[in-house]
Formats: structure tokens, sequence, C-alpha cells
């Protein structure tokens, strides 16, 4: 009997590890996903000219220390703005709190290089402020009088803060909404004062959310390509755009890009290993609801203050700036053209939509409890392709293609005496995958969320009715993900729509979107003859951002175990 139990049980330990049809298409599909990764560091490692060493004797240092007192700036600055805001909407009551909860959102909406163009038109010698001020106080010139150069290393961080904030404030105010609101009693019986049950408590409680989201934020200003080129700073993103676009050297591009992407596998690392042997869970089973503290006099007036600049100067006064270039500058015959861009525009994101989408759907349900670990792990790396910037992607998506249409040009040539051209490079399978390689995080992450809900329970009766993977996940998961699948490609619509490297690095000749659009008009300080383009991407990614406060409203743990009964009290 013993022998029998123990050969049965070697048996359900070979099915669990053994990859079986399914795991095999999630295989196939984290593989597709990673490629690209693979080209770029099979390029960087095995170089055509050996052009390293004039990187790291010339452009190299000034790229690093740039991109470094980049990335410092606004880690502190998303993070004070992000976890400051987050907080006083969560444990504090002032005027306007409540609609603060999902105003402080907004700026998540707005693209950096759209802000950057916006403040730099406002800001500079011949913007309107300096205008103004010349003519307020009668000043004839620049020596006359002091203003910050907006076009400066601070000027880039300042611009940065202001609209990667929201993703410290959104996984801060997570945090701060699941806490559980007897640790910080707790707290105050001790006789700690609200600062410090703030600084001891619940700040390192939610420390792993807030870093989370610097992360994120750091990711995304290393990304970028508009701002930061449009700010003249030599960055890793520019370095790797010109020496691969103006240059033409790939090899260079991708040794670049090699280190970038050590950079941020480091960011996640050091992340990771500062919290090792820490435990941030809750000990306690009982939730009460929150209790926030009411403000009043100059409390309330510097809470409303500390949340409202954000807001404005993050989202209100770059929209209505557009709002109003839009309108002042509209011309009839300008309609075509902004028609046939949003076409475009809205083409790209909704494939990329569609394939993240899938691909996640595919993920997720192949990586689900009770999967071989190779599933598992192929689905976990996959997930790590949102920290992978745009340029880098790009660059790894064209090496791989456009060995494949020499390939299949060679072999039409030989066979058939035609030449095919280019078939995937320069067209729009090229933009579309690696959107979906980029964002496929966002659609996997979303919808393993929702899995994570269905209990195995569920499987187990419908293996028992006889149906099959494909039949499970059709007829019993889909349905139940459903709202989850929509979200996800809801979220990947709008990030296409906006992603500017990728897009002006991989799309065909003479194919415009509206960020490309926005990037050669503004480049050219010509910001009115594209603010609706600019305008359009913004308006685009409101939706997400009321999704997400509805979602944030409802994290609370424990929530249904409250008494309804609370609310009226």
């Amino acid at each position: 009997m013993a022998v029998a139990g123990a050969a049965s049980a070697r048996r359900r330990a070979w099915r669990t590890t053994t990859p079986d049809g399914w795991t095999w298409i999630t295989l196939s599909v984290a593989a597709l996903a990673a490629a690209p990764i693979c080209a770029v560091i099979w390029t960087a490692v095995t170089p055509t000219l050996d052009i390293w060493r004039h990187l790291a004797s010339t452009v190299l240092p000034d790229y690093i220390w740039t991109s470094f007192l980049l990335a410092l700036g606004v880690a502190v600055g998303t993070a004070v703005i992000g976890v400051a805001t987050a907080w006083l909407v969560t444990m504090c009551r002032f005027p306007g709190s409540r609609a603060f909860e999902w105003l402080l959102l907004l700026p998540l909406a707005m693209p950096a290089y759209v802000v950057a163009y916006v403040y730099t038109d406002l800001l500079e010698y011949a913007g309107a402020v300096q205008v103004f001020l010349r003519a307020s106080f009668g000043w004839t010139g620049a020596q006359d009088y002091w203003f910050p150069q907006i076009r400066s290393l601070g000027g880039a961080v300042t611009l940065f803060s202001l609209v990667l904030y929201p993703y410290v404030y959104l996984l801060s105010r997570a945090a701060f909404i699941e806490q559980n609101i007897c640790v910080l009693e707790a707290s105050r019986l001790l006789g700690c004062t609200p600062w410090q049950a703030f600084r001891r408590v619940a700040l390192p409680l939610a420390r792993p959310a807030v870093a989370i989201g610097v992360i994120l934020a750091l990711m995304e200003t290393l990304n970028d390509l508009g701002a930061v080129e449009f700010f003249a700073l030599r960055t890793f993103t520019v370095g790797i755009f010109d020496i691969w676009m103006n240059m033409g050297n790939a090899a260079g591009a991708a040794q670049l890009a090699l280190v970038l992407l050590v950079v941020i596998a480091g960011l996640i690392w050091a992340e990771r290993a500062a919290r090792r042997q820490r435990r941030f869970h809750h000990t306690s089973g009982r939730y009460r609801r929150l209790a926030p503290r009411r403000l009043s006099g100059r409390a309330a007036a510097g809470a409303f203050l500390a949340c409202a600049l954000p807001v404005l100067l993050g989202f209100l006064l770059p929209s209505a700036v557009l709002a109003w270039y839009a309108v002042t500058a509209w011309q009839p015959d300008q309609l075509s053209d902004f028609l046939n861009y949003a076409e475009h525009s809205l083409t790209l994101a909704g494939i990329a939509a569609l394939a993240a989408s899938a691909f996640g759907l595919v993920l997720a349900y192949g990586a689900r409890a009770g999967a071989p670990p190779v599933a598992q792990g192929a689905a976990r790396f996959v997930s790590l392709g949102y920290a992978v910037p745009g340029a880098v992607l790009a660059l790894g998506v064209m090496i791989p293609l456009a060995g494949l249409d020499r390939g299949i040009d060679a072999f039409a040539r030989a066979e058939f005496g035609i030449s095919t051209g280019l078939v995937f490079s320069g067209t729009l399978f090229a933009v579309s995958a690696a959107l979906t390689v980029r964002f496929l995080a966002l659609a996997y992450g979303t919808i393993d969320a929702g899995l994570s809900k269905v209990t195995p329970n569920i499987d187990s009766a419908a293996r028992t009715l006889g149906h099959g993977p494909f039949a499970r996940l059709s007829r019993v998961h889909l349905p139940i993900v459903r709202g989850s699948v929509l979200t996800g490609a809801l979220l990947v619509f709008v990030d296409s729509m906006k992603e500017l490297p990728m897009t002006l690095i991989l799309r065909p000749f003479n194919y415009e979107t509206l960020a490309t659009n926005v990037y050669q008009f503004a480049s050219d300080e010509l910001l009115e003859e594209c603010a609706l383009s600019a305008l359009a991407i913004v308006l685009a990614g409101v939706l997400p951002v009321l999704l997400l406060t509805r979602i944030i409203g409802h994290s609370r743990a424990g929530e249904e175990l409250i008494p309804r009964q609370a609310d009226q009290r």
C-alpha cells in the first residue's frame, strides 16, 4: 500500500511539472514576448563593429549622469507629492477632499511630452508669462530680471513629477485604504501624534506600494523621448534613438539599451532586497471603517492647496492651454488630417489592445495555481516587459524582423527573381508587435487578478463535467473575468494611443499618428498646429483614470466584513 501511494504521488508530481498542451501554448506566447529582449542582448554582445570603447569614453558618462540625476529628482518629487496627497485624501476631511480622490489621478492622462511642450511655450523668454512680466514691470530684456530656465534638468524633474506622481498616489492610497485602522489606533494609544503615526506606522506599512509606484514613475521617465529631447537632455533613450536612427549603428544602440536594461533590473532588485526578511501584512482580523480626521482653518486650507496644485499644474492648466490653442488656431482644412491621424492611432491602439488581451488571457490562464512551475515562471518573466523602455523594445523588434525580411527577400530573388521588399519591418505589423509586447504586462496583470478570484472548485467541477482546458476557458472562466479582460484592453488601448518612442521609430514611411504629429510640430515650436491632436490624446486617457478611481474605492481589505450600519452613524 505504501509503495502504491508513493507511486501515485510521483505520478501526480510528474503531471504538475511536465508541460501539457496548454503549457506549451503559454511558453510559446512567452517566447514571442521575450524575443525582442533576447535580440537586443544578442546584438549588444556580438557587435559587428567594436564601438563600446568609443561610447564609454565619449557619451556614456554623460548619459549615465544625466539619467541618474533625472531619475533621482523624479523619485523624490513623485514620492513626496504622491504619498502626501494620498494620505490627506484618505485620512483627512477638508473642503473638496472627496473630489480630489479622483481629480489627483487626472495628470496620469497627460503625456509628459505634451506637458513639456505646453510649459515651454508658456514659460520661455518669448512665452506669455515672461512677455506679461516685461510689459507689467517695464523690463526690456532678460538682463533686467531673473526667471527660471524651463529647458533644464530642474524643469524636466518638475514636469515629470507633476505628471507621474499619480503612480505613487494610486498605489499609496490603495495601501492606506487597505491598512487596518486598529493598528493606527494602537499607535495613538501609545502616545503617537498624527504625524508620528503616519511616519512610524502607516508609511512603513505602505512602503512596498510606494516603492513600486516610484519604480513605475522612473520607468516612464527613462522611457520618455519627446520631453527630454525637447529639453536637450542627453539620457539613455535619446542616445539610443540618436545612435540608431541618425548614425545607423544598431549595435551601438543595442549596447546602450543593454546598459539601460541592467539599470532598470538593478532598480527592481534593489527595492526587493531592501525589504527582504521584512513583513508588511496585517496581524488583526478586525476591520472597521476609516474615521478620517476633519481639518479646519489653516490646516484645511493647507491640505486643499497641497492637493489642488498638482491637479492644476499637472492637468487643468495644460488642458486649458491646449483647448485655447485648438479653438483659436482651428482651420477647417485641418479636419481631414486630424481624422487621418486619429484613424491611424485608433487602428494601432485597437490592434495592440486586442492582441495584448488575447495573449494576456493565455498567459494568465496557463499560469493558474497548479500549473507547471515553468509556465508560472514564463508568465512572471513576460510581466517584466513593461519595465523595458519603448526605444529598447523598438530596437529589439526591428532586429529580428529586419533579418526575417532579408531572408524572405533573398529567397524570393533566388527562386522567383522578384523582390518582396519589407513584409514585416517598416509596416504596421512591427509597430503593433512592439506595442503588444510592451503593454502585455498591463493586460496580463489585470486578467490574472480577475482569475485569482475564481476558486479551484469551479475548475474541478468543470473537469468533472468533462470540459477540457479550452472549454473551461471559453465557457467558465471567460464569462467570469470578462470585466477584467475589458479593463486590461482599455488600459493597453490608452497607453498605446500616447506611446511615442516605439511609434516614432517603427512606423511605416509617411504614417502619422496623433503622438507623432504632436512630436513633429511641437519640436518645431508650432504647438498651436498640433493642439487638437494633443488634446485628443489627453481626453482618451481620462476614461481609464475614472475607471481606476472606481476600482481603488472598493479595494479596502475586509470591506465585506464591516457592518453596513457603520455608514449611518
